[in-house]
C-alpha cells in the first residue's frame, strides 16, 4: 500500500513538474500574446499559458478614454501585449494592450502621413475644441477639421466613423492630428469640376437648400454649391433668405453664371419661376390709379411696388405739386400711396409713375397790391419847340402870344 502511495506522489510531481515546465516565464517589459477570457467593466482577463490570468485595466486597453472595457475588446479575441507588473506572490499581472498598439501606430501613421492615406476611425470621445479618435494612439480631430461647413453641436458624433487623413504627426510629443475635412475638400474638388463642366447658362435644375446666408442661399444641384443671391430667391423684396426658403428645402433653379476658374456657379429661383411682369403686362395701363407701397428712396426719387415684384419710379418732379429737395420730406419706406400710371413698358419692365397727378393741385394765392411804393409826383407838362407847328398854341403855361413874337414882321408886311 506504500508502495502505491509512493508511486502516485511521484507521478503527481512529474505531472507538477512538466506543467510548471510549460509555463512561460515573464519578466517587466515582456511582449507576449493572450487569449480574453474574461471581461468586467474596468479590466479584461487574459490568459498566456502562464501560472494565473493577467489583468488589463481599463486605462491600459486603448490611448482613448473608455466607459467599459467591453469598448476595447472582446471574449475569445487574441491580443498582443506588454508586460507592465508582475507579483506572483500576489498573484499579480498587469498587462497593457495601449503600449504595444501605441508602438506600431506611429510607424503606421507616418506612413499613412506621407502617403496621403485616408482610412476610416470610430470617434471614441468628444472633447472642447472637437473629436478624439483611438489610431493606436490618441488621434484628435479639430472641430474645424471634421465637417466642411460649420457644425454648433458634436455631441451625435459619438461612435460615428469617418474617413480622415494624417494632417500632423509629431512622435516626440506624441501628437496626432487628423482631418476629415480634407478628405471631404478634395471629394467635393473633384465632384465640383465634373459637375460644373457640364453646366451652361440658362439651364435650370433641381437641387436642395443646404445653409443660409443673410446673403443668400447655397443650393446643392448635384454634389456642389451655388449661390442664390438674395436678390435671385423671390420677385418679391427679401429681406433674409429664411422668410422664403429653408434649409433641406427642394428648390428648382436656372443657371445665371458658371466661373470654373474661380470655382462659382451662380444660381436663381426666380428666374426659374413665372415673373411678375408676365402677369402685369394685362394688369396695368397708361392713366390707371394704382396703390402701392414705397420700398426705396433714392435722390432722384421712390421707386413703389405695384404689384409683386413690380415697382415703378416716382420721379421726385411727380411726388408732389410743391418744390422738394429730396422725397424723403414728403415720403417714407413702406408708406401706401396713390399713384397715376404714366408709362408702361413690361418688355423693358419698366413703370412711370406720379403721385401728384392724383391729388388736386393747391390754389394759387392772388398776387397782394404793393403798398411799400410812395405816390408818383405828377409829371411836368412837356415844352415843345416853338417852330414845331403840331404844338398847340393854347398852352396855359406859354407866357407870351404870336404877337408877341411876330409883330415887328407882321408890321413890315402891311
Amino acid at each position: 500500500m506504500s508502495e502505491e502511495i509512493n508511486v502516485q506522489e511521484t507521478v503527481a510531481e512529474e505531472v507538477s513538474q512538466d506543467a510548471m515546465d510549460n509555463f512561460v516565464s515573464l519578466k517587466k517589459g515582456d511582449s507576449v500574446k493572450g487569449t480574453i477570457v474574461k471581461i468586467e467593466d474596468n479590466q479584461a482577463y487574459v490568459s498566456l499559458g502562464y501560472k494565473y490570468d493577467g489583468v488589463i485595466p481599463l486605462n491600459e486597453l486603448s490611448s482613448v478614454q473608455l466607459e467599459n472595457a467591453a469598448a476595447a475588446v472582446e471574449i475569445g479575441q487574441e491580443v498582443e501585449l506588454k508586460v507592465v507588473s508582475i507579483n506572483d506572490s500576489k498573484e499579480s499581472l498587469v498587462l497593457s494592450k495601449k503600449q504595444v498598439d501605441g508602438a506600431k501606430a506611429w510607424d503606421e501613421l507616418q506612413q499613412r502621413f506621407e502617403n496621403g492615406d485616408v482610412f476610416e476611425v470610430v470617434v471614441a470621445d468628444v472633447v472642447k475644441g472637437g473629436l478624439v479618435a483611438d489610431v493606436g494612439v490618441r488621434g484628435f480631430i479639430p472641430a474645424s477639421m471634421v465637417e466642411r461647413h460649420f457644425v454648433e453641436d458634436f455631441s451625435g458624433y459619438k461612435g460615428r466613423t469617418l474617413r480622415v487623413k494624417v494632417k500632423e504627426i509629431d512622435v516626440e510629443k506624441q501628437k496626432v492630428i487628423l482631418s476629415q475635412k480634407e478628405v471631404l475638400d478634395a471629394e467635393f474638388e473633384q465632384s465640383k469640376q465634373q459637375v460644373m463642366s457640364n453646366l451652361v447658362a440658362g439651364q435650370e435644375l433641381d437641387g436642395t437648400v443646404q445653409r443660409l446666408t443673410p446673403f443668400g442661399a447655397f443650393v446643392d444641384i448635384g454634389g456642389i454649391d451655388g449661390l442664390v443671391h438674395v436678390s435671385e430667391l423671390s420677385w418679391q423684396h427679401v429681406a433674409h433668405p429664411k422668410d422664403v426658403v429653408s434649409e433641406g428645402q427642394a428648390v428648382r433653379v436656372k443657371v445665371l453664371k458658371v466661373d470654373a476658374a474661380a470655382g462659382k456657379i451662380s444660381l436663381s429661383i426666380k428666374a426659374a419661376q413665372p415673373g411678375p411682369w408676365d402677369s402685369a403686362t394685362s394688369q396695368f395701363n397708361a392713366g390707371d390709379i394704382v396703390t402701392g407701397t414705397v420700398r426705396r428712396l433714392v435722390k432722384f426719387g421712390a421707386f413703389v411696388e405695384i404689384a409683386p415684384g413690380v415697382e415703378g419710379l416716382v420721379h421726385i418732379s411727380q411726388i408732389a405739386h410743391r418744390h422738394i429737395e429730396t422725397p424723403n420730406e414728403v415720403l417714407q419706406e413702406g408708406q401706401e400711396v396713390q399713384a397715376k400710371v404714366l408709362e408702361f413698358n413690361a418688355a423693358e419692365k419698366r413703370v412711370s409713375l406720379s403721385i401728384k397727378e392724383t391729388e388736386e393741385a393747391p390754389e394759387q394765392a392772388e398776387p397782394k397790391a404793393r403798398t411799400d411804393r410812395a405816390p408818383r409826383a405828377p409829371r411836368a407838362p412837356k415844352m415843345e419847340e416853338i417852330n414845331n407847328p403840331n404844338v398847340s398854341l393854347n398852352s396855359a403855361s406859354m407866357s407870351y402870344s404870336l404877337a408877341e413874337r411876330f409883330g415887328d414882321k407882321l408890321s413890315k408886311l402891311k
